[in-house]
């Protein structure tokens, strides 16, 4: 590892002050808010970093931090940062690190970091360090860099995605690089393409205590408190853009492992935050809006959760931090929450909401039998009283959530040591049971695509999990319990059957008509400019696969799917009005 100090940052640096932002609330009340450290926006040099043959310049105010001969630091993105080689166990991350700033982690490409891939992985084509268009999925932009051997995950807040993006695109490669192949799919774990799933919902039925922690603990520290401890559930990061700490150790064999031994995972997202906040990272002021983000957030968190194995009918809990609340404010909060519920509940999944008992639990309960918004399914409250218990005090009524739906924060921010293993977390106590999942619709893969491309026998990817997905949904099972990626004879057979139902040619192929009437099956309520939610999602999908062209799926009913609509309704001989009544529900269903 060498860096070395270059003045060709000079055109980004000079907005680095408005870009790069920290967010200063805990579950808890304030906390300091700091520039990030080493910041200095009127120091318009930068400062080259080279690591395996693969070299990148960063601006000057950010650390550079060599693994190797620190392999206890904490990887965090709330203050910029570039980390160079494999990270440690993380067992040195505070818990109550919120926001995101921006940073790189660069990483040899083994079986190690192939674990932290996903679909949304770019692969930098031969003779380059970047890869162009790679696409910014939770917060991150992950490209593997083969021709140098090296996975380099770029996290980002909204407000630097650009600069990340300077950063990647700027990448070279050096003499020392040496190509190493990213494993394929699968190798990184024994050659299990699909790891086990998580040992039933979580975190299911459990009374007693637990933690949490910013980051992942590595499988030697979960043994060793599992071993000694009085713990029994761990609170774990799975997916928001607000997260400040990395995870390499969270993979689907990780939640595998972990429920199998007895640990039961409160899955969390820490995404948007209330308006009033001192975060950059905020949901919109208007409900509507703050509504649909809180639908665009559980969609991604339950993808998240999808590719860690921890299965429908577990509770996601949306991390929404202490905020001064007023009206206005509590109404944004609470639509995002409804959102988030609505979104959870269309994919199977319980929701959960985690905030301060003085600020969003207080306003949670104010609302609880208010028809305007949606109630979550668990309530996780942070009152550091240091009582054990899952009594809210005055914050709640006892009559709200008490059907084991209670987590209580009770002591933040502690140190613990067990099997000599030591952590810092805060303690939880948990009141939790499965409930009744709610219905499940399509659970188990992605459906959102920028475009839907024929598929057929032999065909494999995304894609075809989608189909046989939403093929099962339809009530055509295509033989496999669950999707598995290949467009196998089971697969032409529940096409066929799907194509008969709907009146379209029944040749296996799944092609615009058949994708169309696939993803626009279910309620048909009339949706037009404005609307948000689920049905607006599926209108969006369909309008995708029909008009053979890129409709933003975001769940939101806005101008670009209004253009959408009337084209859909003038090419097909429909009243052209923008707004998806029965007719254009009904052309759509029968993949017109």
């Amino acid at each position: 590892m060498s860096s070395r100090r270059t003045g060709a940052w000079r055109p980004l640096l000079a907005g680095l002050a408005a870009l790069v932002t920290l967010g200063g609330l805990t579950a808890a009340g304030p906390a300091a808010a700091e520039p990030p450290p080493g910041t200095d926006t009127t120091d318009t040099t930068g400062t080259t970093v080279e690591y395996r043959g693969y070299q990148v310049t960063v601006p000057a105010g950010w650390r550079v931090v060599d693994l190797a001969a620190d392999p206890d630091a904490c990887v965090r993105f709330d203050r910029p940062a570039v980390y160079l080689g494999e990270p440690g166990d993380q067992s040195a991350c505070p818990p109550g690190l919120k926001g995101r700033t921006a940073g790189l982690v660069v990483e040899p490409l083994d079986a190690g970091a192939a674990r932290q891939t996903t679909a949304a992985t770019a692969v930098a084509p031969r003779g380059s360090a970047s890869a162009q268009g790679a696409t910014s999925r939770d917060g991150a932009i992950q490209v593997a860099v083969e021709d140098a051997g090296v996975l380099v995950t770029a996290a980002h807040a909204p407000a630097t995605e650009q600069l990340v993006r300077g950063v990647l695109a700027g990448a070279e490669l050096t003499a020392g690089a040496e190509r190493t192949e990213l494993p394929a799919a699968g190798a990184a774990d024994g050659g299990a393409a699909r790891p086990a799933a998580a040992a039933g919902p979580q975190p299911g039925d459990f009374r007693g205590q637990g933690f949490d922690a910013c980051a992942a603990p590595s499988q030697t520290t979960m043994d060793a408190w599992l071993a000694s401890s009085p713990y029994r559930a761990v609170g774990v990061y799975i997916s928001g853009a607000t997260r400040a700490c990395a995870q390499p150790n969270l993979t689907a064999s990780w939640v595998t492992n972990q429920t199998n031994k007895g640990w039961h995972l409160i899955p969390i997202d820490v995404g948007r935050q209330a308006p009033c906040s001192n975060f950059s990272n905020k949901m919109s002021a208007d409900p509507v809006t703050a509504r649909a983000q809180g639908v665009s957030a559980a969609n991604a968190s339950a993808t998240a959760a999808q590719s860690l194995g921890i299965p429908a009918g577990s509770a996601l809990y949306s991390d929404i931090e202490n905020y001064t609340s007023t009206a206005s404010c509590k109404a944004a909060v609470m639509s995002y929450v409804s959102g988030w519920t609505e979104a959870l509940h269309a994919k199977g999944y319980l929701s959960g909401l985690y905030s301060s008992a003085s600020s969003g639990v207080r306003d949670a309960a104010s609302v609880y039998d208010d028809a305007r918004y949606l109630r979550v399914d668990h309530l996780w409250f942070a009152w550091w009283n240091g009582a054990a218990d899952t009594d809210a005090g005055s914050y709640v009524p006892d009559a709200y959530w008490s059907d084991h739906q209670r987590i209580h924060q009770y002591v933040g921010e502690v140190y613990e040591t067990y099997g000599g293993q030591r952590l810092h977390i805060d303690r939880n106590y948990l009141d939790v049971g499965e409930g009744t999942p709610p219905p499940v619709t399509c659970t188990t893969a992605n459906l959102s695509f920028n475009a839907y491309g024929t598929i057929r026998s032999g065909s494999t990817g995304a894609l075809v999990d989608a189909a046989q997905c939403l093929l099962r949904a339809a009530g055509h099972n295509p033989g496999s319990t669950a999707p598995n990626g290949t467009f196998d004879a089971g697969t032409v057979t529940a096409a066929k059957a799907f194509q008969t139902a709907r009146g379209l040619t029944a040749d296996g192929i799944i092609g615009p008509r058949t994708w169309t009437a696939l993803l626009s099956r279910g309620t048909t309520p009339t949706v037009q400019n404005g609307s948000t939610g689920e049905a607006v999602t599926r209108l969006q999908r369909a309008l995708t696969a029909a008009l053979g062209r890129t409709v933003g799926i975001d769940g939101i009913f806005g101008p670009n799917t209004q253009t959408a609509v009337r084209d859909y309704q003038s090419t097909r001989g429909l009243g052209v009005d923008g707004i998806v009544g029965p007719a254009t529900w009904g052309a759509l269903q029968a993949g017109k």
